[in-house]
């Protein structure tokens, strides 16, 4: 008898360090479970590049030709006449930014994109494409990507409040309209080589009310960052988009100098670069921030405000520049 409950002890034991081992090895894979679940396409070969590139940019009110019944918007249902310029502008630019991933604000859909990219941009290799969009508005966040991806998580189903903001009525406030605006998704640009993208458009807008709901968006991702942080503390993430703050704002400041943040973000554009309006910037709202993860393997200086054209063109595309990075694939473990 004594022997056989020795037994059930070294059993449990042994059980207890595998359970452990295979815990250990999620967390530093940078993910759970996904090394059988989510897998590398059959057939996809990764680049040989040592590096990648990713473009942001606020498209403004980049628009299909079709009216979208559930919809009920007089721009999209009735899209501008120029928008087969800007269409040819834009995938020019494309071409001449000739990024891995690409990802875009007030855009319309990822099924746009992948016509877009099917019909005109069938050399670059943009296989992959996903997005969460509205139910009842036209100007999305997307994305495109030459690498697969994997779980997109989005944030539109979550109220989230208004921090220190109260209405006439001395009332506090919450919503929920603007967080489809937001998604993470990780992305695999090498078979060891993983990070956490997020695609964000925060609210518009000067005044307490458009500041505390850009800061209850930003809160909601400072969460979340720091639960998949909890997981695997050396996850590389970056946010990319139009944050509808200015450098040295208290939004930005939740995401750079945030001492609930565990591993903080950095913006590598010298504040004294500007992104809006494009032809003639005068004030900076776009961003693509790394987190000190990453940082390490951004490329020195070419994380900035880029131009394809002369300004006046740009503008013809966008009332935003895009921003382009560059960053080197280091060895890490990956979840593919």
């Amino acid at each position: 008898m004594r022997n056989t409950s020795l037994l059930i002890i070294l059993v449990l034991l042994v059980a207890a360090c595998s359970e452990k081992q295979m815990a250990d090895t999620e967390v530093k894979q940078g993910s759970v479970l996904f090394d059988s679940v989510v897998v590398k396409p059959v057939g996809y070969e990764y680049p040989k590049d040592s590096t990648f590139k990713v473009l942001s940019w606020n498209v403004e009110h980049f628009i299909d030709s079709y009216d979208d019944p559930y919809i009920d918007n007089e721009r999209e249902n009735n899209p501008p006449e120029n928008m087969h310029l800007r269409l040819g502008l834009l995938l020019e630019a494309f071409k001449k930014a000739d990024a891995d991933i690409v990802v875009l604000q007030e855009f319309e859909s990822a099924k746009f994109l992948k016509q877009l990219a099917n019909d005109s941009l069938p050399d670059m290799g943009y296989k992959y494409f996903a997005d969460i969009p509205s139910h009842n508005w036209y100007m999305n966040v997307v994305v495109m990507s030459r690498f697969p991806m994997g779980i997109i998580n989005g944030y539109g189903s979550v109220t989230t409040p208004l921090p220190g903001y109260f209405n006439e009525e001395g009332e506090e406030e919450t919503q929920n309209q603007i967080n489809t605006r937001m998604w993470s998704v990780d992305v695999f640009p090498s078979e060891d080589y993983t990070f956490l993208l997020t695609g964000v458009h925060l609210k518009a807008g000067r005044g307490e009310r458009n500041i505390a709901m850009r800061k209850g968006q930003l809160n909601l991702l400072v969460s979340r960052f720091n639960e998949l942080l909890q997981l695997n503390p050396d996850k590389n993430m970056m946010v990319a988009g139009d944050l509808n703050a200015i450098p040295g704002s208290e939004e930005l400041a939740l995401l750079m100098n945030n001492p609930k943040l565990i591993n903080p973000f950095t913006d590598p554009v010298d504040t004294a670069v500007y992104s809006h309006p494009a032809n003639s910037p005068g004030r900076r709202l776009d961003y693509m921030l790394v987190n000190r993860n990453m940082y390490r393997e951004a490329q020195p200086g070419t994380i900035k405000v880029d131009t394809f054209f002369s300004p006046d063109t740009m503008r013809i595309i966008s009332d935003h520049l895009p921003l382009t990075g560059s960053f080197t694939k280091k060895d890490k473990p990956a979840s593919l």
